[in-house]
């Protein structure tokens, strides 16, 4: 689950790490209102009025948001202002418009909100991070003086600018620790006392809200002194969100794909692609096998959806249902291992979906495992069209040639293309054992 910028705040401010002033706004007068709020004032004021330059920032989830583009034709999601009137002209100009970005894709993402916030006299920026370490099993402190630039970069380039503290489960972060790192990341005297207070309230943060990481980029020196988390990124354990009722309320709906949404209150794993063959597996790992097998016969998979080990026949209904929605379907591939879920219940599952829901395009069928011959049988005296599959290669070929004759009419499937075949170094051949399991 993604929170927005605001929403991070908010949770930084609640654990007294200190962030600049500001509040989020969905219209332009609520814009212009935050502003008076922040102590702007109107030009034309008496000399020694306070003034506080402003930063109008468009909230959606993703990055690059200062160098996007409006589709209305309006430079940038990111802009400095000066008085609530200009702030009420900015906000007019995001709220209501998508905003394209490197990261969200040509078809970019509605702005519905805006934050208006003060704006940082920048002195320095740093990189803060804290995440969880699988090789240690526990919280590991990643930060750097490079701040403000991807830290992908910074290890790529400087690896030896990279500070990384691991952090006791049990004793939690240590003041000699927060005292340590601030030393390491240069913070004059003055300011240390700062940050480490600000290290600590992100570490409570992170373990409080039971985080999978909490990232400041950049977390700035101002020319004050100041030390401020200036935008923070928050990643957290799905598993443990039914103990933060008050977290979760912070999903927004509009910002997901609405396939994504649906199926995730059926309790389905579904991932959008570009492709036009449709994927109904039960496991991640097969899912990701049955995505590049497709591929590799010259496919492209339309979605990743995982039913998981034990879907009930609602929940097949249902994943059918997300499938067909997709207007650039033109065949489904159902590839089933039998391990815990019997293949005659899944196969009854199956056959009661398609009573219930009218599939426009080819269903391929692949079964293996616990009671397959039961489920074969069963999909084979149901009537339905259904293009039954001996093995997984048997049935990428079948689904990519169902595909390509309702696009070109040409139902022969391409020969395996090595240069088109998954990213994945350990799948050498499709056709082996590893792939008929």
């Amino acid at each position: 689950m993604n929170i927005h910028e605001y929403q991070a705040r908010e949770l930084l401010q609640r654990f007294g790490v200190a962030t600049p002033r500001g509040k989020v706004a969905a219209t332009p007068e609520e814009a212009e209102q935050v502003a008076r709020e922040l102590g702007d004032v109107e030009p034309g004021y008496p000399p020694g009025a306070k003034r506080v330059d402003l930063v109008v920032k468009a909230q959606i989830h993703a990055g690059g948001r200062g160098k996007g583009t409006f589709t209305n034709g309006f430079k940038g999601g990111v802009h400095v202002c000066k008085s609530p009137g200009e702030a009420r002209e900015l906000a007019a100009k995001m709220l209501g418009q998508t905003l394209v970005t490197h990261q969200t894709g040509p078809a970019g993402r509605v702005v519905n909100k805006v934050l208006v916030t003060e704006s940082a006299d920048i002195a320095r920026e740093i990189y803060f991070a804290i995440l969880l370490d699988r090789a240690s099993a526990a919280p590991l402190i990643v930060a750097s003086t490079e701040g403000g630039v991807e830290i992908e970069t910074v290890a790529a380039n400087s690896p030896e600018k990279i500070i990384r503290e691991r952090v006791d489960p049990l004793a939690g972060l240590q003041a000699f620790q927060t005292r340590k790192l601030a030393k390491q990341l240069k913070f004059e005297l003055p300011q240390s006392k700062a940050a480490a207070k600000l290290f600590d309230g992100l570490y409570r943060t992170f373990i409080a809200c039971d985080c999978s990481m909490v990232e400041v980029n950049p977390l700035v020196v101002t020319t004050k002194g100041e030390v401020l988390a200036l935008d923070a990124k928050f990643n957290f354990d799905d598993n443990a969100l039914y103990r933060h009722p008050e977290i979760a309320a912070m999903r927004d709906i509009a910002e997901e794909d609405p396939r994504e949404v649906e199926a995730s209150e059926h309790g389905l794993n579904y991932i959008g692609l570009d492709g036009n063959i449709a994927c109904l597996v039960n496991g991640a790992g097969l899912a990701m096998a049955t995505m590049d097998i497709i591929k590799f016969y010259g496919g492209s998979p339309a979605n990743f959806l995982d039913v998981g080990g034990d879907a009930t026949e609602e929940e097949v209904t249902e994943a059918f249902k997300i499938l067909i929605a997709d207007k650039n379907v033109k065949a489904i591939l159902v590839n089933i291992f039998g391990g815990i879920m019997r293949c005659d219940v899944i196969a009854q599952g199956i056959i009661n979906a398609m009573k219930t829901v009218h599939l426009p395009v080819p269903l391929v069928v692949r079964l293996e495992g616990t009671n397959v011959d039961a489920g074969k049988k069963l999909i084979a005296e149901s009537g339905l069209a259904v293009i039954a599959a001996d093995d997984l290669a048997d049935a990428a070929q079948k689904v990519v040639a169902a595909a390509r004759q309702a696009t070109t009419a040409s139902p022969k499937a391409q020969e395996p293309n090595p240069k088109q075949y998954s990213a994945n170094p350990k799948i050498q051949n499709p056709s082996s054992k590893q792939y008929s399991k």
